[in-house]
């Protein structure tokens, strides 16, 4: 089997630590996500993986996170059954492919143009009433050619650290500007997490930088009329830690008490 080489660096290249993660994960005897499909992926992957530190804790969070994310993203399409998911900076992410959406379901994946051009190669296509977009999620146009006719769902993993404040706000305006209802879920760093950001080895050995931290959800409350803050789950209180391994529960457990640290991240839910 030809594998690919993956030559992505900066930000980019840490979506290669969030797949391997939830490879990792779905090898473990208890897996959290069973994302067999990032493990077939890493599989073809030419790329050395030990470069983003990913361990069996980490894994687990990372699938974890991807985890609460679906479930949202699931009891929303649960309501709204012909809904459109925006599914901004999508890497290597296979949350179609897990949900496995019906047909009345839009679903558009935006990323770079190199990552789309590699989940082409590695990722078979979910299928239904599916697209992707090559451009990056604050880039002005390619908003403009999603039709707002649809309850919109806006799902974006590992991406608002990224994003300078001024470009998370206009995205976030822009989001929920153009459809008529609908909810943002996404996870977030407060400022513990920017500040200790060279700790965590995929961002430092790919070169990213780390930006935007949210230590007040409800601030974002003001962006749009109508748009409210509805669940804001610390990492060290997300449902699931116990299946985390040893080490990782203690670490939680240690975090949770460290008032400096107990916001370090959240996964927040807004609906407008």
């Amino acid at each position: 089997m030809d594998r690919e080489t993956v030559t992505l660096t900066g930000a980019p290249e840490t979506l290669l630590a969030t797949l391997y993660g939830r490879a990792l994960d779905s090898r473990a005897s208890r897996s959290i996500l069973h994302d067999d499909a990032a493990d077939r992926a890493v599989r073809r992957i030419d790329y050395d993986f030990r470069r983003t530190g990913i361990t069996a804790t980490t894994a687990a969070g990372v699938a974890l996170r991807a985890r609460q994310l679906d479930d949202w993203t699931r009891q929303f399409l649960a309501a709204h059954p012909e809904a459109t998911v925006l599914h901004l900076a999508c890497g290597l992410d296979t949350r179609a492919q897990r949900l496995a959406v019906g047909p009345s379901v839009r679903w558009v994946d935006v990323d770079h143009p190199e990552v789309i051009a590699l989940r082409e190669r590695l990722l078979d296509p979910p299928g239904g009433d599916y697209r992707m977009v090559a451009a990056s999620v604050t880039d002005e146009g390619w908003l403009d050619d999603v039709p707002a006719d649809r309850p919109t769902v806006a799902v974006f993993e590992g991406l608002t650290m990224y994003l300078r404040k001024p470009d998370g706000r206009r995205l976030i305006e822009r989001i929920t500007g153009r459809f008529p209802r609908g909810q943002l879920l996404f996870d977030c760093y407060g400022t513990a997490g920017i500040r200790l950001q060279k700790l965590v080895p995929a961002v430092r050995r790919s070169g990213a930088t780390l930006h935007w931290a949210i230590d007040d959800p409800r601030e974002l409350e003001g962006w749009h009329d109508g748009l409210v803050l509805t669940d804001a789950l610390r990492s060290v209180d997300m449902p699931g830690l116990d299946l985390l391994p040893r080490a990782g529960r203690v670490q939680m457990a240690v975090l949770a008490r460290v008032p400096g640290l107990r916001d370090i991240g959240r996964i927040l839910r807004y609906r407008f």
